[in-house]
């Protein structure tokens, strides 16, 4: 797969993110960010269901039920942009605003969807991956994460963008546990996926390539954000 411009940009950082200087800097200026209380229960709700289903602690299987949610805002995203359109054709700010998200969104999407679709990979040859509990009830939690994230953004988007910066920064959390709890034994399993070769990355040990995941999470996390931080500028600028 080309990159495109936007595609090249993350990349670049997420390679950057490998040194622990950079994610440090790069990481905490958001870390100790306040989520609002509506969020910050959806995304509670959402991180304690799934430590109760598959545990505390970070595994394949885990890590699959996680992508299958991560990637759901982001198409929630691209789902209200386009219904918001509707209403704001006239209105070019608005529409530039909201193609800017959906632009990011599908960038985020496909990126996540690489995410699940390498990791559902690993995790079969890691252990048996039951229907019920591996598939049925992360598409149960997508479906919730999906209509909050959905409704969210369509009433108070600062909302949806908190959300995800919660469940965001637990993934995180989780693949940096991993990457520590099984920094060596990762680096002695090689990776080949003809999906993430598409895709355009190389990595050539799982250990590299669950830290290149790492990093997209912290990315994704920043992003949050950063999109609620310019919604404010450009309010301020019309104003």
């Amino acid at each position: 797969m080309e990159l495109q411009k936007g595609d090249r940009e993350l990349e670049a950082l997420n390679i950057q993110l490998n040194d622990q200087d950079s994610l440090r800097q790069y990481k905490e200026p958001y870390d100790h960010y306040s989520v609002s209380f509506i969020p910050h229960l959806f995304g509670c709700s959402l991180v304690w269901c799934g430590n109760i289903v598959y545990g505390k602690e970070p595994s394949y299987l885990k890590f699959r039920a996680i992508e299958v949610i991560a990637r759901v805002p982001y198409y929630s995203w691209i789902s209200a942009s386009y219904t918001m359109l509707t209403f704001f054709y006239n209105d070019p700010a608005k529409a530039m605003k909201l193609s800017e998200v959906e632009k990011y969104a599908r960038l985020a999407e496909d990126n996540e969807t690489m995410h699940v679709v390498v990791i559902s990979e690993l995790a079969q040859k890691e252990g048996k991956v039951g229907f019920v509990r591996h598939t049925l009830i992360p598409m149960l939690f997508a479906f919730f994460y999906f209509w909050s994230s959905y409704i969210l953004f369509l009433l108070y988007p600062r909302y949806s963008y908190e959300l995800n910066y919660f469940f965001e920064n637990h993934a995180f959390d989780q693949y940096d546990r991993f990457l520590e709890m099984y920094r060596e034994e990762l680096k002695q399993k090689t990776i080949s996926s003809d999906f993430l070769n598409w895709y355009g990355r190389s990595p050539r040990t799982q250990y590299e390539f669950f830290m290149s995941v790492r990093n997209d999470e912290i990315i994704h996390r920043n992003t949050s954000i950063e999109r609620i931080q310019t919604d404010i500028e450009k309010t301020s600028e019309r104003n």
